[in-house]
């Protein structure tokens, strides 16, 4: 991955609005210097198209890219196909994962994510006993990433029960540290490096109780971590926290701590509007994985209420289902148009700020996702050459990308200052056949 000093971007989205001829100049990962309307030197590497800031995935299951073909037919809900996604998990060892993890990392940079959260609950043996290492399959997942060259924020997944009241299934084994003390305790022999940010995370409310969550906001609190949960996916979920404490999951979550302007609510589906309330007084983020959503018919979130109350969102590709940052960034205008039968709820300024910003902002990289002086060197080019984008006026060139272009359209990624993505090919990574003999080798199938 070579390093680059400076680029020419024919059009960049800076914070006050597309500029051409945009010379960016990158110290130490970092850009050091912004100059617009200028003719391209001879020293700066050109990126033709539209340069937005690198875009964040908020929201991975790295393993779950094994399931693509293979559950979204025939019939079921968000449970039958929660089945499937557990015999893929009893395959993972640290040796495996770690090449499909890196495959699944390279896709994500292909497609102009710069930086991504996973979300990491896969942490023992599938008898639920530690590795020699209990940080082994962490551990290959930022092996993973630094392969890729992808950002990572690692959060590590508090996971303590089946259900309210009930106790992990065999399947669930793998995940849990018996008790929010323990996780605190291995997740605090990680830490931070120049590309990895480790976070925390609350599986549900389903999976962690009350003590547990105090627990693990404390944890994240006194370590400034990124804190995330998934929160009211399905309206079962509701049901059982609404039985088992008399509220919302968002609210036992306000209740025992954990809601900050560090915190991410993740689907975040079937909302109250005091959810909505709470989350906007806490200055916490929503993060909307639609093509995930869509696919395990979760439903359609409140995007239209949280927006309105100032709450940021943010988009994860979940499942990966499609890896795909423009497909998640419209659909969360999209699906509102099919809900409300209203359109032009979120703009496409705020929803490129969705992509980018907000998921800098929710994976613990403040001064990530936007293209000024002193951010982060993250930025993703997008060709106006193809068939999706030819013609599109130089106007509203944000709006074109965020409603029409897809990932084949990315041309070059750089993140922190390194070229990672050139002319549409990762620079280390074959992807494809990466990810063919990865998931393969997963299932025990011949690779052809």
């Amino acid at each position: 991955m070579e390093r680059v000093g400076r680029v020419w971007c024919e059009f960049a989205a800076l914070p006050d609005g597309v500029e051409s001829g945009v010379l960016v100049t990158i110290n130490n990962g970092s850009i050091a210097d912004i100059d617009v309307d200028v003719a391209r030197p001879d020293d700066a590497m050109p990126l033709d198209g539209l340069t937005v800031p690198g875009l964040a995935n908020a929201h991975s299951h790295a393993f779950h890219r094994a399931l693509r073909s293979r559950t979204h037919g025939g019939r079921g809900d968000f449970w039958s196909w929660r089945e499937q996604m557990y015999t893929v998990a009893l395959r993972l060892t640290p040796e495996n994962y770690v090449d499909l993890a890196a495959a699944t990392y390279a896709e994500m940079v292909l497609a102009g994510y710069t930086a991504v959260g996973e979300f990491h609950y896969v942490h023992h043996r599938p008898d639920g006993q530690p590795y020699d290492d209990p940080n082994a399959v962490g551990r290959a997942l930022m092996s993973a990433a630094e392969r890729a060259g992808i950002r990572l924020t690692l959060l590590d997944t508090c996971y303590l029960r089946a259900g309210a009241g009930r106790a992990l299934l065999p399947e669930q084994q793998r995940f849990s540290d018996g008790t929010a003390a323990a996780w605190a305790l291995r997740v605090a022999q990680l830490g931070d490096s120049a590309m990895v940010r480790i976070g925390a995370a609350i599986h549900s409310t389903r999976a962690v109780d009350a003590a547990g969550i105090a627990t693990v906001a404390r944890f994240a609190t006194g370590r400034s971590m990124p804190l995330h949960a998934h929160v009211s996916e399905q309206m079962d979920e509701n049901a059982q926290i609404l039985q088992e404490y008399g509220c919302t999951p968002t609210e036992i979550l306000a209740q025992q701590g954990a809601l900050s302007d560090r915190f991410t609510a993740v689907h975040a589906t079937h909302l109250r509007p005091e959810d909505v309330t709470l989350y906007a007084a806490a200055g916490s983020t929503c993060c909307f994985c639609p093509t995930t959503e869509r696919d395990l018919a979760d439903g359609i979130g409140p995007s239209d209420q949280l927006a309105a109350a100032g709450v940021p969102l943010s988009i994860g590709s979940d499942q990966h289902a499609v890896i795909d940052p423009f497909e998640e960034m419209r659909g969360i205008e999209l699906d509102e148009r099919l809900r409300s039968m209203q359109r032009g709820t979120h703009t496409a300024s705020s929803l490129l700020a969705a992509g980018t910003l907000n998921g800098y902002r929710s994976l613990g990289w403040s001064d990530g996702g936007v293209i000024r002086v002193g951010s982060l060197a993250d930025l993703t080019t997008i060709s106006l050459s193809t068939v999706r984008l030819a013609g599109v006026s130089k106007r509203a060139l944000v709006e074109a990308a965020v409603f029409a272009a897809t990932a084949s359209d990315v041309t070059d990624v750089i993140i922190g200052g390194r070229h990672v993505v050139s002319g549409g090919r990762h620079t280390v990574i074959d992807v494809a056949p990466a990810l063919a003999t990865s998931i393969t080798a997963l299932f025990g199938e011949g690779n052809s």
